[in-house]
């Protein structure tokens, strides 16, 4: 019996360390929801917190948590901070929760 699967060039064990830990800084509730809002566009903290139904500054600190991460970019204008997706990953990612877990 011949073998005809074919073999998939296993990513190092450093490299997924490194997923596993991206992956779970985004498996929060509240991070997804921010994250799907992201890759439609730019949103402020307040206008992120409002979504989630939860106050500015613990939208912030999941924000934080992101953005060191290297999902999201913030900017300041004035006294408000707007984010956005920095990693593009993160579309793949919620399109397969969206298939998984929509309605």
């Amino acid at each position: 019996m011949e073998n005809t699967t074919t073999k998939t060039e296993l990513l190092c064990m450093e490299a997924l360390e490194q997923a596993a830990g991206c992956l779970r800084t985004v498996a929060h509730p509240h991070r997804l929801r921010m994250i799907q809002m992201l890759l439609g566009g730019t949103y402020s903290v307040g206008e992120l917190a409002d979504a989630c139904n939860i106050p500015p500054s613990g939208a912030s600190e999941h924000l934080g948590k992101m953005r060191d991460r290297g999902l999201l970019n913030g900017r300041r204008e004035g006294r408000v901070i707007y984010y956005e997706i920095s990693e593009s990953g993160l579309s793949s990612i919620m399109n397969c929760i969206e298939k998984r877990f929509g309605g």
